[in-house]
């Protein structure tokens, strides 16, 4: 428990653009390559401290299986931090997205992962998903995420 790794990227995209993206977890399956699909849930319909939604997620073609998540932090144009539990409740990660506005022009973003599992989930983790070095995996995973959205976001200008 508490590893974190962290990836940044530059966008030539408005902090606001960005933010919009990141936090429309409902297309999250879009970006990601591990997370295919998300949903509010509880009624929620976006992005707001409190706010719960489901994501399902997959490694491969077999490896399948879904998490919970609350919206820690919504700060537009800043900020998105949600945590992830598993369906029986345990703590997985907090996610983060850091929104800065680059000196130069454009917007730094920054997509930190933090570790919260125990060491049962851990065990389960690696088991469910296939992956022990959880870490490294989401580094590249968030690379591939980062990228996705970085193009997202400059192609719509």
């Amino acid at each position: 428990m508490g590893e974190e790794v962290e990836v940044s990227v530059h966008v030539d995209a408005t902090p606001e653009r960005v933010y919009e993206l990141v936090s429309d977890l409902p297309r999250m399956g879009e970006w990601s390559p591990e997370c295919y699909r998300c949903a509010w849930t509880g009624g929620a319909t976006g992005a707001a401290p409190g706010a719960r939604f489901k994501g399902w997620n997959k490694r491969g073609g077999v490896r399948r299986w879904t998490t919970h998540g609350t919206v820690v932090t919504a700060q537009p144009g800043k900020e998105l931090s949600f945590d992830v539990h598993s369906v029986f409740d345990l703590p997985v990660a907090r996610w983060t997205y850091r929104i800065t506005p680059d000196p130069g022009g454009g917007t730094s973003v920054t997509e930190a992962w933090a570790d919260r599992r125990g060491g049962l989930m851990t065990v389960l983790g690696n088991i469910v998903s296939g992956v022990s070095d959880r870490a490294g995996h989401n580094t590249e995973g968030m690379r591939q995420t980062l990228d996705r959205i970085k193009r997202e976001a400059e192609g719509a200008r």
